[in-house]
């Protein structure tokens, strides 16, 4: 009950109600704010100490209550919820564990950044890397406000090819990893990397003083193991924008070359919770093609440098290699749709 109070007034302050809220300015403005990569004056800042820092504060506003929330879902799954409800729904290696996930994460609605807590909580309580790796992904790809904010934002035909897209990699990408799984035969065990799951309390023992020392204890471990690289990774990508993004304007056309490194550079970056809507807003104002904006759409939200280093403990690395290649193809895809379907 006690996890259950937290994700839902949690998600409902952080999430739900917020979002509410924005959807109408959506709709009456066309618009959800600045894009967090240029901010007002349309061009990314040179590499500096103040380039970091000034993204990273920005950054930080717009995630912390989602992050911190996170790592309350994610300490509190390992102690206050007994894993063979997490192993029963979420531990198979068929198609219905990622489909279970994948539902699970529409309500969730956080960046790939503040969901990675609560994916090593999953994993560490025996979720299937496939199902894991769904609701990581499905946080971004399937959030119902997300979409919302794009076809006010953009257009519905953004909506379409978005979604269409985000349920193959969702579902794609979670079937090929349990199917990896089970070839390579350790369909219950976390990657070999992962520590030993807390057990949890059966309710005839169950001591509510000893739960929360064990949650505390949680909490304060993931903290301490996640949020310092992830801030000095934030910093250096803050810094790189000009480099991940040298062009912003008419000179990214719909080449090949601008597609792939619009892929690349969107697979690397960390953005908030929507963040790619008013970021694809604001290049398609300054002239950028079709498809490199689509490879972005795609690209930017699912994962970053800073939460793949979140979870790499919960994967094997093969794992996070095909999760790396399997955006990276979608935002190819993405970019290719777009120009073929007259963007």
């Amino acid at each position: 009950m006690v996890f259950l109070l937290i994700a839902l007034i949690g998600l409902f302050y952080v999430k739900w109600s917020p979002y509410y809220g924005r959807a109408f300015v959506a709709a009456q403005t066309h618009s959800i704010g600045q894009s967090i990569l240029t901010g007002a004056s349309g061009t990314t800042p040179q590499p500096s100490l103040q380039a970091a820092l000034g993204y990273a504060l920005a950054y930080g506003a717009a995630i912390w209550k989602a992050l911190l929330l996170g790592l309350l879902l994610g300490s509190a799954m390992q102690t206050l919820l007994p894993a063979r409800w997490i192993q029963r729904w979420l531990g198979g290696t068929g198609a219905g564990s990622v489909i279970a996930a994948s539902l699970l994460s529409v309500p969730s609605m956080m960046c790939t950044c503040c969901s990675a807590p609560v994916v090593n909580g999953l994993r560490e309580c025996r979720a299937a890397p496939g199902s894991t790796a769904a609701y990581w992904l499905g946080n971004t790809m399937l959030n119902p406000a997300t979409l919302v904010f794009m076809g006010f934002v953009l257009g519905w035909h953004w909506v379409g090819l978005r979604l269409g897209l985000g349920i193959v990699m969702v579902l794609g990408l979670g079937w090929v990893l349990n199917h990896m799984n089970r070839a390579h035969g350790a369909t219950d065990e976390p990657c070999a990397k992962s520590p030993t799951p807390a057990t949890p309390l059966g309710p005839s023992r169950m001591d509510p003083l000893r739960a929360l020392r064990q949650w505390a204890k949680a909490f304060v471990g993931m903290a301490i193991r996640l949020l310092p690289e992830y801030l000095i990774l934030v910093l250096l990508l803050g810094a790189a924008r000009a480099w991940l993004f040298p062009v912003l304007d008419a000179g990214l056309d719909n080449s090949l070359v601008w597609i792939a490194a619009a892929a690349v550079a969107g697979l690397l970056f960390v953005i908030p919770t929507a963040g790619e809507v008013p970021i694809v807003q604001a290049l398609l104002a300054l002239g950028v093609a079709a498809g490199p904006a689509a490879a972005l759409l795609v690209t930017l939200p699912p994962i970053s440098l800073p939460s793949l280093f979140m979870v790499a403990r919960s994967f094997r690395r093969v794992e996070i290699a095909t999760l790396i290649v399997g955006v990276l193809v979608s935002g190819l895809v993405a970019g290719g749709l777009a120009i073929g379907l007259g963007f």
